[in-house]
């Protein structure tokens, strides 16, 4: 009977957990489906660029990070060294600290093993979502749902990257080059929140942009973004003061 009993209650704990992540996948949809086209785009650019569609694919599964990405396509494009893009890819990305320790809140109740998978799963958009996500049990979320809003979109980013290198055989390398645009989109996308909420970010932004191009006149590219991200950054923590 005992037996009977610790079967039946792991089958419902089975397909509990089961409906809690694909909850999760569901409630990640619209992250879903602002990734697919900006992947897609990635994985054309690419391919363009002259980057093996494998190459592309490998990048997108352990860098995930779109902007990063992006910048690193670029810097490439323009025979950047490899330490440059490293460097550049760690200060854009090392908002990823913060964004950890505030999550931290909703899975400290997780071990240790759930807590190092999940951590690579963080973006903006995922960061934003389990936010705003609301909780009875003290805002804890449960494991299986952060689970499925990381891995529905990760795979989304994954695989819009490979259909985005099939797609560049059929697409005209003038329209693939056109389709960087949605890098700057997804950029002023994640600006323009931020800016209505203090317009002192908009300053910063511009700061560091004008940085870029003093800083190009006199070293290269990769130098350029990772000086004007660096002193860019430390002013804006004069410039905009918070919680």
């Amino acid at each position: 009977m005992h037996t009977q009993a610790r079967e039946t209650n792991k089958f419902y704990e089975s397909t509990n957990n089961k409906q809690i992540f694909l909850n999760g996948a569901k409630t990640a949809m619209p992250i879903v489906i602002g990734y697919l086209p900006i992947a897609i785009s990635f994985g054309v650019i690419s391919s363009q660029t002259g980057i093996p569609m494998l190459y592309a694919a490998l990048m997108s599964s352990m860098v995930y990070a779109g902007a990063s990405q992006f910048m690193a396509l670029n810097m490439l494009a323009i025979d950047v060294l490899g330490i440059e893009i490293i460097l550049a890819t760690l200060i854009l990305n090392f908002r990823h600290f913060i964004m950890s320790m505030s999550l931290t809140s909703k899975i400290q109740h997780l071990p240790l093993k759930w807590k190092i998978p999940l951590s690579f799963g963080i973006t903006d958009e995922t960061f934003a979502l389990l936010s705003m996500e609301q909780n009875e049990e003290n805002k804890q979320m449960k494991g299986f749902f952060v689970a499925g809003v990381m891995l529905a979109s990760y795979s989304s980013w994954t695989l819009g990257t490979i259909i985005g290198g099939m797609l560049s055989m059929f697409i005209p390398p003038s329209v693939g080059a056109s389709m960087s645009i949605g890098l700057y989109a997804m950029f002023i996308g994640l600006l323009m929140p931020a800016i209505k909420e203090n317009f002192k970010v908009g300053a910063i932004a511009i700061i560091s942009g004008v940085l870029c191009y003093l800083f190009n006149l006199f070293l290269n590219s990769g130098w350029a973004i990772v000086m004007a991200t660096l002193i860019g950054s430390f002013m804006g923590t004069f410039i905009v003061k918070g919680e």
